[in-house]
């Protein structure tokens, strides 16, 4: 399938976040998970989905290549595109992230591609055109990775050098298409970055943050540089499933999605559901909210002002 994607006649384009899907084995929760995709994909109408990894649960799959089929089965025959990236769980056990990856190239609406030569596997961008057919928008998606590779860092990987050095090229290519200009982006993957328990501390966020922030315990500049580009709007992670909170820092929002799947720990009201984005044609920003399982709309109008001193 092509990868072009467009913004509708009146502007718009309209993403969806699935995160945390953690789909197993076709049991009663991940039918339930099923159920719940299908809501949100029928009220929300989107022109891309996007799954911020731990699609599924391998170390629970009888057949990890399996359960990822039949997890991304919904997204699929919406015949609406689609794309991926992997989280800490998806290879943690009897499959291998190139594996995974062959998989979702093989359906018709997947956009996920690998990028040989840097760290991981699900590092592409995407972009959107504009009414003139241009690139109007550009979407970054990366591989977070899983665990820590050194013995005396313990938790979880963190995005690479190689990474980082390869998103700059990306941003100064789509730059130059523009005029010189950086192009409006987002940024999707799995593992939040530091900065998302900064922004609680620092900044008004909105939504909730029932957990700790599980990011890396080094910081590899991944958010310095986005900043420096001056091109990424926002950033949307899953990992954390009871935190749905976004803030803006330096001008990027760091946002959460809504834990999408049943197969894994939740909290008592605090239903599942997903993220919805929007962005429009020309104006640099976008709106998001997140549509629940029960088809109701959380818009996250209720401030969390920070309490640390010097905070703003």
């Amino acid at each position: 399938m092509t990868d072009r994607l467009r913004f509708r006649d009146d502007g718009a384009f309209t993403i969806v976040q699935f995160t945390d899907v953690h789909w197993q084995n076709g049991e009663e929760d991940d039918k339930r998970t099923e159920a719940l995709m299908r809501l949100v994909l029928s009220e929300e109408a989107p022109d891309l989905i996007v799954f911020t990894g731990d699609i599924v649960y391998s170390e629970h799959c009888d057949d990890p290549l399996r359960s990822l089929r039949d997890a991304v089965r919904t997204a699929e025959e919406s015949g609406i595109p689609w794309a991926a990236v992997f989280g800490n769980h998806d290879a943690e056990a009897k499959v291998t992230r190139k594996q995974l990856l062959d998989v979702l190239m093989e359906h018709d609406h997947c956009l996920a591609r690998h990028t040989p030569g840097i760290s991981g596997y699900g590092n592409y961008v995407l972009t959107v055109a504009g009414n003139d057919g241009s690139a109007a928008a550009a979407l970054y998606f990366l591989d977070s990775g899983d665990y820590s590779p050194l013995r005396q860092v313990e938790g979880y990987s963190w995005v690479r050098k190689d990474q980082i050095d390869w998103y700059i090229e990306q941003s100064r290519k789509l730059a130059a298409q523009n005029d010189g200009s950086p192009l409006p982006a987002l940024a999707f993957f799995h593992i939040p970055l530091p900065e998302y328990a900064d922004v609680w501390e620092r900044s008004v966020c909105f939504g909730n943050k029932h957990e700790g922030v599980c990011c890396p315990q080094l910081n590899s500049g991944f958010f310095a540089t986005m900043v420096e580009m001056g091109d990424v709007m926002g950033t949307f992670v899953g990992h954390d499933h009871i935190n749905d909170y976004w803030g803006e820092l330096h001008g990027i929002r760091l946002a959460y999605g809504r834990a999408t799947g049943y197969h894994t720990y939740g909290k008592e009201g605090f239903p599942r559901g997903a993220r919805v984005i929007r962005l429009m044609q020309g104006a640099r920003g976008f709106t998001s909210w997140l549509r629940l399982d029960d088809g109701s709309v959380d818009r996250q109008l209720e401030e969390h002002r920070p309490e640390r001193p010097g905070a703003r």
